[in-house]
């Protein structure tokens, strides 16, 4: 049995977590910017990151402590991504790590090691963080960890978003009860490869390291791995989850309830997927690109993000204009070999707009108008060559994508 919280003010604690919130003024005053996950001892931690070459410093740092020692704290600034910043970059990383570790063995009379902090940043990249700043809003962070501030840590991770980001579920294993609660951010600078912009995930659940992060990096491909808001991978990109064991419930692999446990966590990755890209910098359509009968998946997935980024499908999306003709190029210059572009037939919203390759005679300009006009738009193309089939999420471009993009950091 399973139970979903879509509701924002319902997102239920996970044991073995406690959140805290500071506004430390990093870029703006008067907003939370600097967010601390605890994670219970002994809590079994999973990461995927970015693939972006010039990765930001806490990527670096992150993944070195992860190699190094057991995590039991998440720390996480937004305002600055601290990405293209060289060497002072790196060793602002790991002074927050280092500051965080001494506050944090203080608060709780036992020793801290630095390592076992993974730090995350997000925001305007080539800038140095501003480090006074930050240390001063850590005690802050500190003072008021709980484990019901899930929400308040995602309004703390937005940068360019404009609403939060969060999901929960409770499932039954066994007669046990095992809670998920995650957030994410993200609006724009958005094409995730191995990770999302920022994600933070936690279950109750004990589970295996290992266990965990080959689970972790199975959802993400089905999740974070197929958004795309516009093309663009940051150097920031991290997804992380957390097994912290609290509930009692031992799950690996072999276990009979696994699959249910893992469709749970999937659950939760595409529905904080799913809200970034319906948080698309000035989006207005949520769009599922849906590729049939390709030979594999890297096929029809070059077809799904040929259609998916191509900034003139997406303009006639925001504009609600059925110019198929556009996705119709999109899909012969995907790269997919020895096309036969006379068995493709697409869909628009159930609308038939392609048959064989050209117009369906059913189809009206009336009809197309019609499937344009939803909020929620499925563009779905047959191949007819294979067995295999992709979705990809994504978002139309409004004026406003470049408006935000333009004013980024005024």
């Amino acid at each position: 049995m399973a139970v979903g919280s879509g509701n924002l003010s319902e997102l239920f604690p996970v044991s073995g977590v406690r959140i805290g919130i500071a506004e430390a003024g990093i870029r703006k005053i008067g907003r939370k910017d600097l967010v601390v996950f605890e994670l219970a001892a002994g809590s079994a931690v999973a990461a995927t990151f970015t693939t972006n070459a010039f990765c930001a410093a806490p990527v670096h740092v992150a993944k070195k402590h992860l190699a190094v020692d057991a995590c039991r704290y998440w720390l996480i600034n937004t305002g600055c991504a601290n990405a293209g910043t060289g060497e002072q970059g790196m060793q602002d990383a790991l002074q927050s790590c280092s500051a965080l570790a001494d506050l944090a063995a203080v608060a709780g009379g036992n020793a801290v090691n630095k390592e076992s902090i993974l730090p995350f940043s997000t925001g305007v990249i080539g800038e140095l963080l501003p480090m006074d700043r930050l240390i001063s809003g850590l005690p802050k962070a500190l003072a008021n960890l709980d484990a019901n501030h899930w929400l308040r840590a995602a309004e703390g991770i937005m940068t360019t978003d404009t609403r939060p980001k969060a999901a929960s579920k409770k499932i039954s294993v066994d007669g046990k009860n095992i809670t998920i609660t995650g957030i994410s951010k993200g609006a724009g600078m958005i094409k995730p490869n191995m990770a999302t912009m920022l994600g933070f995930v936690a279950t109750d659940a004990q589970v295996s390291q290992s266990d965990l992060q080959n689970l972790l990096q199975t959802v993400v491909n089905k999740s974070f791995n197929r958004i795309t808001v516009d093309g663009d991978t940051s150097t920031n990109d991290a997804c992380m989850l957390a097994a912290t064991g609290q509930s009692g419930c031992v799950l690996s692999v072999l276990s009979p309830q696994w699959v249910v446990f893992a469709q749970a966590i999937e659950d939760i990755f595409v529905e904080l997927a799913h809200a970034i890209v319906r948080d698309g910098e000035g989006a207005t359509k949520f769009v599922s690109v849906i590729i049939n009968g390709g030979n594999n998946s890297d096929e029809c997935l070059r077809a799904a993000y040929a259609i998916a980024e191509s900034p003139l499908v997406k303009t006639a999306l925001f504009a609600s204009d059925p110019n198929w003709g556009r996705i119709l190029a999109a899909i012969g210059r995907s790269g997919i070999d020895c096309l036969d572009t006379s068995r493709i037939d697409i869909f628009l919203n159930g609308v038939q707009i392609v048959q064989g390759g050209g117009r369906a005679a059913s189809y009206t300009e009336e009809q197309g108008q019609h499937a344009m006009n939803p909020e929620n738009i499925e563009i779905r193309v047959e191949l007819q060559r294979g067995t295999a089939s992709e979705t990809v999420w994504t978002c139309d471009f409004s004026h406003d994508y470049v408006t935000i993009n333009a004013d980024y950091r005024s």
